[in-house]
């Protein structure tokens, strides 16, 4: 098995691409130990020493090391390693009926901007989660109130130095061009 990494724009983040799918139709993160039980592979991840974070996408992983002074060098053979182990074991990556769906109560909207809502929900799906996840992140839409969106950064994207331009020269000016309503795109 041959798995190709890639840095992301975020120095504590690489990706790892498997050559294979890891979650055909949801993501998966986790950002502590805890979090990481409800999958092995996630798990496995949180055993490697300097591991802080981990984001499962459709065909890649990624992994957030810690700011204890963990270093890539030291850390990338071994969760190379764990994500090797896990595949070859034919272990499942998440436990069973385990997913990490958004539920109907996490997202927050007043009914009467529902088709702003839906057109705010297409522009992500076709334009800027698939960009994102070339990054080896993902943004998920939390909300929306009186001309602010608020989306959720995960993976690579949480904790970038550069998520914030993203947002604001990215995302922003997307939604501004398609919704002119739309005053200002926050992240919870």
């Amino acid at each position: 098995m041959f798995i190709q990494t890639e840095a992301t724009p975020n120095p504590a983040t690489l990706k790892f691409l498997p050559g294979r799918v890891v979650l055909p139709e949801t993501t998966f993160e986790a950002r502590d130990a805890e979090a990481a039980a409800r999958s092995p592979l996630a798990s496995a991840l949180f055993a490697v020493p300097g591991v802080a974070g981990v984001y499962f996408g459709h065909d890649f992983i990624s992994v957030t090391k810690a700011e204890d002074g963990s270093e890539w060098p030291q850390v990338k053979p071994a969760v190379l390693g764990a994500i090797m182990e896990h595949f070859q074991s034919g272990a499942p990556v998440m436990a069973e009926g385990d997913h990490d769906a958004v539920e109907p109560g996490d997202e927050f909207y007043d009914e009467a901007d529902h088709d702003t809502v839906v057109t705010i929900k297409d522009l992500l799906e076709t334009r800027v989660r698939p960009a994102v996840a070339g990054d080896g992140g993902d943004i998920t839409f939390r909300g929306y109130k009186e001309g602010v969106v608020y989306l959720e950064m995960k993976g690579a994207c949480s904790g970038c130095p550069s998520s914030t331009a993203t947002l604001r020269h990215g995302v922003q000016n997307l939604f501004k061009h398609f919704l002119p309503e739309i005053r200002e795109v926050q992240a919870i």
